[in-house]
């Protein structure tokens, strides 16, 4: 778990966190942190989810771009106004069910409430989407739908440290591995914006003793 923390928090790559767990006398091929990274990162991200406080109503939702395998891949994220993460989505196509599926996910978390305002760049998809959800009772229909590019800075702004551990890695090979690594990467973006209760987002210590209690390993 140290060595899936290590690579999901900071800017490393597989061969870094190797050489970082040398330093301690642990040998072990680059290779063993890529699987225990996607065994345990999107568990991390399941196990955190019941402990995230609630968001707030005023969604922002965007997308970005990741590559897999030398093709550029679309990244679905919402946050609130606070810049508290919701949801978010990897999909090789940008398109109506890609922008749909985010909306439903999103609202099948407890700690998701649904929203008075969505905001999100001109994109047609997301107009198409919204209005398909309110019509089929996903999305209330009181819901505010505003495209307006500039109230979505803070979503871009957001991406930032998502996409800082990406250019780490220098890409994916796989869909399937990139959302399982992503996932990893989402989950303690979560805690370091202290999203989880009782949990401050500058404590690392108290991040380390959380994650820890989380898949029940000694302190």
């Amino acid at each position: 778990m140290c060595a899936v923390r290590w690579y999901l928090r900071y800017s490393l790559s597989y061969r870094d966190v190797r050489d970082l767990l040398a330093e301690r006398g642990v040998s072990l091929d680059h290779s063993t942190v890529w699987r225990w990274v996607q065994r345990f990162a999107p568990e991390l991200n399941s196990r955190v989810r019941p402990h995230l406080k609630p968001t707030n109503l005023s969604w922002r939702v965007d997308e970005t771009y990741v590559k897999v395998q030398g093709s550029w891949c679309y990244l679905y994220r919402a946050i609130d106004s606070s810049g508290a993460t919701i949801d978010f989505r990897l999909s090789s196509l940008r398109d109506l069910d890609a922008a749909k599926s985010l909306f439903r996910m999103a609202l099948r978390h407890d700690a998701h409430r649904q929203p008075r305002v969505i905001n999100t760049d001109l994109a047609p998809t997301y107009s198409s989407a919204i209005a398909a959800l309110k019509h089929c009772g996903v999305i209330r229909r009181r819901c505010l739908h505003r495209p307006v590019q500039y109230l979505n800075n803070i979503i871009e702004q957001d991406h930032r440290f998502i996409k800082k551990r990406i250019n780490a890695k220098q890409g994916f090979r796989a869909l399937a591995a990139a959302d399982r690594t992503i996932r990893g990467y989402e989950a303690m973006h979560m805690m370091r914006k202290g999203q989880v209760r009782w949990l401050p987002g500058d404590d690392v210590l108290a991040q380390i003793r959380f994650v820890h209690r989380l898949f029940g390993l000694a302190a």
